[in-house]
């Protein structure tokens, strides 16, 4: 098991959207890499930069120069998908933050969020209304790619979506 380093972590949900964009283009003749995406980010379309020369609603930098950042720290072939902000829907985020408020001593592990699945908590989260019936097989799927991709032992709270 790898430990749990959260390098998207530090990457803006604007940068890790148009990352995310180029993993999943299904006309990708190779897996992207940053440098890749620098490309993408600097290419002119009409003469105008792709969002490069927009700032950032909550920083005081361009697409570029963060991507830029990137590229210094973990070089221009790391793969995209590893600075790719990955987020629990909502309905996990839920289950997540139920099992949070039990007051247990540590905070919960995907593994300690799965037994509690397993164990009747999403039961009693769609008894409660909380979450919706249909969603268990979903779940089930959801935070065992969680675990698969980052192993039982990661804090689940790492994960938590908020809108």
């Amino acid at each position: 098991m790898k430990p749990f380093i959260d390098i998207a972590s530090s990457v803006s949900d604007e940068l890790s959207q148009i990352l995310e964009a180029a993993v999943n283009d299904p006309d990708a003749d190779e897996a992207p890499t940053l440098g890749s995406v620098r490309k993408i980010i600097a290419r002119t379309t009409n003469g105008e930069p792709f969002e490069a020369d927009h700032l950032h609603f909550d920083q005081n930098r361009s697409y570029l120069e963060e991507i830029d950042d990137l590229i210094e720290q973990f070089g221009d072939d790391a793969p995209a998908i590893d600075f790719v902000t990955v987020k629990a829907s909502e309905s996990l985020t839920r289950i997540i933050s139920a099992l949070m408020d039990t007051g247990a001593s540590s905070p919960p592990t995907l593994g300690m969020v799965r037994e509690a699945m397993l164990h009747g908590l999403v039961a009693r989260l769609v008894g409660d209304g909380i979450i919706d019936p249909d969603e268990d097989e979903t779940l089930q799927e959801e935070i065992e790619t969680l675990i698969s991709r980052y192993g039982q032992n990661t804090v689940a709270e790492n994960f938590l979506h908020y809108d």
